[in-house]
């Protein structure tokens, strides 16, 4: 079947009524939260068009439309909103290239729209086994193994280079990879490896080890968007591919969520409870708690939260109730799709419907199971 077919015994895929799909309790989602998440899915159905992309040819941004309703428990044929999820993830299926590029934007667009389509699909996949989604998968990824680049990263186009482009490229694949190891596809240990080095690569030391540690990474700094240009966008998606990619221990992950909190708190202070982020900075950020989880989760995954409720459009114009901009990256309605769907997923996190939001791992040393974004360990159970 090759290398990137499907195991034959799909031992992680999730119903909607898993019980372990229960936030922790009030700090974690409120009844004000709940009530903005069904907000945003009212204006995300209300504004989708009947092709299923709101009209928006960027499979990504249609993709992460579809993920807001999964992350909220709805799926094809399930849930109120069954029938947007389907419409939305059939736009991406049926406009699957048979190379398995999931991009019928510009080229220069490929390796985005293609790691954000194939990992919402992964997920869809988790939840329903959807056999024409695993058949496009099936491609997707032998795609995504077939443009690595020579250094383990990405370029903007689906063409093998010696040099990958950037960290944000290499992000997008990551979420995909992790996402199809969760639901039982096989991934080459090389692609993960590679693309490991080439994350590692675009880490910035800020300071100094302390007396003269040795240890890679064990040095003050945080991920950048090429090892030079630091974004707290970065800062966050750093960490999630290393988290992604089972390196739970390293050190880097620990150094840049510092980077990120300190630029959160700042921004707070400076925009005076707003959201602090655009939607794409947001994406990987609530992610990234998340996946840390403990303490820095529960301290300041409410922030977040509740800076999402304060300034979700409630009034004003009827078209835009319910939603939020995108802030940046993306503009007009396709932006405020994204900013929308993005917000309702961080409120959605606390949900665990997502396969990927699910994984507990068995820490070999008290032989408990954790929980991601819980109060213990929060490591998942994949190991490349």
């Amino acid at each position: 079947m090759g290398r990137f077919a499907m195991v034959a015994l799909v031992a992680l895929a999730v119903g909607l009524n898993d019980s372990c799909a229960v936030a922790e309790g009030e700090w974690e989602t409120t009844r004000q939260s709940e009530r903005t998440a069904r907000l945003g899915l009212e204006w995300l159905a209300a504004n989708q068009g009947r092709a299923g992309n709101w009209g928006s040819n960027d499979l990504g941004l249609v993709a992460v439309g579809g993920l807001a309703f999964l992350s909220a428990g709805h799926a094809p044929g399930r849930g109120r909103y069954g029938d947007n999820v389907r419409r939305a993830l059939n736009y991406v299926i049926s406009n699957a290239r048979p190379s398995g590029l999931l991009n019928i934007a510009s080229p220069r667009r490929d390796m985005y729209n293609h790691g954000l389509a194939t990992f919402v699909l992964t997920q869809a996949y988790g939840m329903t086994q959807d056999k024409r989604a695993a058949k496009v998968l099936d491609r997707a990824l032998k795609l995504i193994a077939n443009a690595q680049c020579d250094d383990g990263g990405w370029d903007y186009e689906a063409v093998r280079q010696q040099r990958g482009h950037d960290l944000s490229l290499a992000v997008m694949q990551a979420k995909a990879l992790r996402g199809a190891m969760d639901i039982g596809f096989e991934i080459e240990p090389r692609t993960i490896k590679m693309a490991i080095q080439s994350v590692r690569k675009c880490y910035k030391a800020s300071g100094r080890g302390r007396g003269g540690s040795a240890r890679p990474g064990d040095v003050p700094g945080q991920f950048t968007y090429d090892g030079n240009r630091a974004t707290t966008a970065m800062a966050a998606a750093g960490v999630v591919c290393l988290q992604e990619f089972g390196k739970y221990d390293d050190p880097r992950i620990r150094h840049s969520m510092d980077a990120v909190i300190r630029d959160m708190g700042k921004r707070m202070r400076q925009e005076k409870g707003k959201v602090p982020f655009d939607a794409y900075t947001l994406y990987y950020v609530g992610q990234a708690l998340y996946q840390v989880g403990g303490d820095r989760w529960r301290k300041h995954y409410p922030t977040l939260r509740e800076a999402l409720v304060r300034t979700q459009r409630k009034g004003g114009n009827a078209g835009e109730k319910g939603s939020w901009d995108a802030g940046s990256h993306v503009g007009g309605k396709a932006g405020r799709l994204f900013g929308t769907a993005v917000g309702v997923f961080v409120l959605s996190i606390p949900n665990r419907y997502l396969p990927i939001l699910q994984q507990a791992y068995l820490d070999p040393r008290t032989h408990s199971r954790a929980r991601p974004g819980g109060s213990g360990t929060t490591r998942t159970s994949t190991k490349p």
